[in-house]
């Protein structure tokens, strides 16, 4: 608990980008503070450093001469008087090194204490840590180790395992193994890939639990030594352990399995005296026996959801909290509403084994309208740049339940309109006409072996069959209630071309 003076934050910084960054600055601004953009060469004309108050160079185009300068991202806090830095996701948001150097130059770090961000970000230290206050891991091995000895401890756990970076996530330096013959080729490509994205080459091992989901809790603690947490999301849907799509609440709940893995939620937080935002991410397996695999200690990309069904905007509780704000009753009591769903919108062609899209984006036109939000840092005439991730927007959607929201999302994607890259709009439709997705049966290995772009699925278990009928027949009442006239899937009446020339011709 502090006792120290809350610290005044006039000015805050944006250590990031893209729309994270616009993000950042909208609830900067809503506040009265003021902010200060960094951007590299690529990233000129980007919406972050229109938006922003300030906006500084900070070097070439590649994030290792830019983005994750440390020392160059203080000396422009330094220059432009900024009482406090927000990381966004990402980039430095997970260094230690990065948080310390921040205090110990006077600065406001928006985020947890780096010792916090340096237990939880070596995930062997986060599982011995978490299992002092009995929060279950999965059985694995320890960070380090021999390649021989990884591999006796392979075998007793059983296969298949997970091979694991040490110090990252995000899906980098993780390789599925089935075979022991497979696991020394697996060591070693994990760790030139995590070497290469981290810094760190050290690896460890995981038991697999099969037909997984990925449920993580949103957690929020202040600096007077309170903890809470604010509900789950889903975000099973993933290729390549990238998430595409989250929800919340999840599907798979129940309120005895929501309690108990928010209790675990905030144990884990408080173990590490975490402060500030954070996320502890779970594998909950089809018993309903859940296991802790890391906090993420920071801001999510899938906040959005949280922040439409508790009504609370976590960047601007980041802020207060920052700013030493005692949470109160109001937090203490959070009761969700309704049901919301996020699909991120990236530039990669989902008929092409996902293949990344670049160039500028010729036509952007965004849904709008009750129940719809887009986060985005790109504009029509937005170039979209190899150096950085793909994302163009996440689009979200709100409803009264699951039906309603689904039901907007179809709305939302059929309205997004995007030319010049490739997309993975269509993944998105295609996805949401799943009668899997629909009845909620989906877990992390959905999309890479049981979905594929218009190919219907077929022959499905009884028991899926019924959920997916039940489910089909909330939405049906749903749409029929929502809507005189519904266009179905695909039912466009022209091209986007022709519908573009309409548009321009309109606009004359």
């Amino acid at each position: 608990m502090t006792t120290e003076p809350s610290p005044k934050i006039n000015k805050i910084l944006i250590a990031n980008r893209g729309e994270i960054a616009v993000r950042v600055i909208r609830a900067c601004r809503e506040l009265g503070i003021e902010t200060v953009a960094v951007y590299s060469e690529a990233d000129r004309t980007a919406l972050h450093v229109r938006y922003a108050d300030e906006a500084v160079l900070i070097g070439p185009p590649a994030p290792r001469e830019s983005y994750l300068k440390i020392e160059t991202i203080l000396d422009v806090a330094r220059r432009t008087g900024a009482d406090a830095i927000h990381p966004g996701y990402g980039f430095l948001s997970e260094r230690e090194e990065f948080a310390q150097a921040c205090q110990d130059e006077g600065i406001v770090f928006i985020g947890p204490p780096a010792s916090a961000i340096a237990t939880m970000g070596d995930k062997q230290a986060a599982r011995a840590t978490v299992m002092k206050v009995g929060v279950p891991v999965v059985p694995g091995s320890e960070p380090g180790m021999h390649d021989d000895d990884i591999l006796a401890i392979a075998s007793q756990i059983g296969f298949p395992i997970m091979v694991k970076a040490a110090a990252g996530g995000g899906g980098k330096g993780m390789r599925a193994v089935h075979k022991a013959e497979d696991l020394p080729n697996a060591l070693a490509s994990a760790r030139r890939e995590a070497e290469s994205a981290f810094g760190d080459g050290s690896v460890y091992v995981e038991k697999m639990i099969e037909g997984a989901r990925h449920i993580e809790f949103q957690v929020l603690a202040d600096t007077h030594g309170n903890t809470i947490h604010l509900g789950e999301r889903e975000c099973s849907i993933q290729r390549r352990h990238q998430k595409l799509v989250e929800e919340s609440p999840s599907p798979f709940m129940d309120d005895d399995l929501r309690q108990r893995m928010g209790e675990m939620a905030v144990r884990a937080a408080e173990a590490v005296g975490y402060v500030n935002a954070g996320t502890i991410e779970c594998l909950v397996d089809k018993d309903k026996n859940f296991y802790f695999m890391e906090m993420n200690t920071r801001l999510q990309v899938e906040h959005p959801v949280t922040e439409l069904v508790t009504g609370v905007d976590l960047v601007k509780e980041q802020i207060r909290i920052a700013r030493g704000r005692r949470m109160g009753p109001a937090e203490s009591f959070l009761h969700p509403k309704g049901w919301a769903i996020e699909c991120r919108i990236n530039a990669e062609d989902p008929y092409n084994n996902f293949m990344p899209s670049v160039g500028p984006i010729t036509t952007l036109l965004t849904p709008s309208g009750p129940g719809v939000r887009v986060d985005s840092g790109v504009y029509r005439g937005f170039e979209i740049s190899p150096y950085y991730d793909s994302m163009i927007a996440k689009l979200i959607t709100w409803g009264d339940d699951r039906a309603e929201a689904m039901l907007r999302m179809r709305r939302a994607l059929g309205e997004f309109i995007i030319m010049g890259v490739r997309h993975n709009i269509p993944f998105h439709i295609n996805l949401l006409n799943s009668f899997s997705f629909i009845a909620g049966r989906i877990d992390t290995k959905f999309v890479e072996e049981r979905f594929a772009m218009d190919v219907y699925e077929s022959s499905p278990p009884a028991e899926e069959l019924e959920a997916a009928a039940i489910a089909a027949t909330l939405f049906a009442h749903r749409r029929a209630q929502l809507a005189s006239q519904v266009v179905t899937r695909n039912e466009r009446d022209t091209s986007n071309w022709k519908w573009v020339s309409r548009w321009e011709r309109m606009s004359r």
